[in-house]
């Protein structure tokens, strides 16, 4: 009967000491959030700008441009996963991958050959598991993305996309990442990266027009210019809705976590109670016994 209650004992100051963890990285996740989604907030100026540039020059220029000019066959696509790099934050890397594997078995299903790039050591992890190839990984700072990491991608990706099939270029780009809407949903998400589909981070009145440019000196050298840094500022929103998506996910599954050790350090102190008065009763009974039998001698 010592023994048992020594077990619990132990069990109660085990789960003491991961509820303490979990509190923490749940007040740390708590602390970051503020600063994920002011930047994110900071973000969208920038990126609706060059957006409504761009879809501008697109849209009222009749160019041939490779960038925003759908190929006659698409034969090979490069697949952007964003996931991250610790784990504790629930089913928010689960959620990407499941959702790149479906958009994987849709590009299969139309005869299109799939390269990947990946961001996070989750995704890398998943992708080494499973002896499955991959050109590219950035790890590191997920959950508080550099722009130089996105522009490091869409370099990467742009130079793929320039490149001839025959060579291992690329007809297409997607990127898989999580679009962060409350702390409370956050939803895995497939945007088509190139050629070019233009899609802004905040809705817009109806009465908003498009402005007229002047292109000096030809159009089609304002878009080698802007399209670069378009898909830079796409990626890099990307980065930052998933970065807020990831604290809310890690927030929320420490608190939970938090919560389930409480109920276990509950369960675990009844049963080490029970134990303990049942071993005091066992005791009363030898006592009483002992007495008996002297007084029987």
């Amino acid at each position: 009967m010592g023994a048992q209650i020594r077990v619990y004992r132990q069990k109660i100051s085990s789960t003491t000491s991961m509820r303490k963890i979990f509190k923490a990285m749940e007040l740390i996740a708590t602390s970051r959030i503020g600063k994920a989604r002011a930047r994110v907030a900071a973000s969208l100026p920038y990126a609706n700008a060059i957006t409504r540039a761009v879809s501008a020059v697109a849209s009222q220029s009749e160019i041939d441009h490779p960038l925003t000019t759908e190929p006659e066959q698409i034969r090979r696509a490069a697949v952007v996963i964003v996931a991250s790099d610790r784990g504790l934050a629930g089913s928010y890397s689960a959620s990407v991958l499941k959702q790149s594997e479906q958009l994987s078995e849709l590009l299969a299903e139309e005869g299109k050959e799939v390269k990947y790039f990946l961001v996070g050591r989750k995704a890398q992890a998943y992708f080494e598991f499973r002896n499955r190839s991959y050109e590219r990984v950035w790890t590191g700072g997920t959950d508080a993305p550099e722009f130089s990491t996105a522009q490091e991608i869409g370099a990467v990706v742009l130079e793929a996309f320039g490149t001839d099939f025959e060579k291992g270029g690329v007809d297409e780009i997607h990127i898989v990442s999580t679009r962060f809407q409350s702390m409370v949903v956050q939803v895995p998400q497939v945007v088509r990266l190139l050629p070019l589909e233009v899609v802004e981070e905040q809705a817009t009145s109806e009465a908003d027009l498009l402005p007229l440019y002047e292109f000096e000196p030809e159009t089609e050298q304002v878009l080698d210019a802007l399209l670069p840094r378009y898909i830079e500022s796409r990626i890099f929103a990307a980065l930052l809705q998933a970065a807020a998506s990831e604290l809310a996910a890690r927030q929320r599954a420490m608190k939970s976590a938090g919560d389930n050790a409480t109920e276990l350090i509950k369960k675990y102190t009844r049963l080490r109670n029970t134990a303990r008065q049942a071993e005091i009763t066992q005791e009363l009974s030898e006592i009483v016994a002992g007495a008996d039998a002297l007084n029987a001698s």
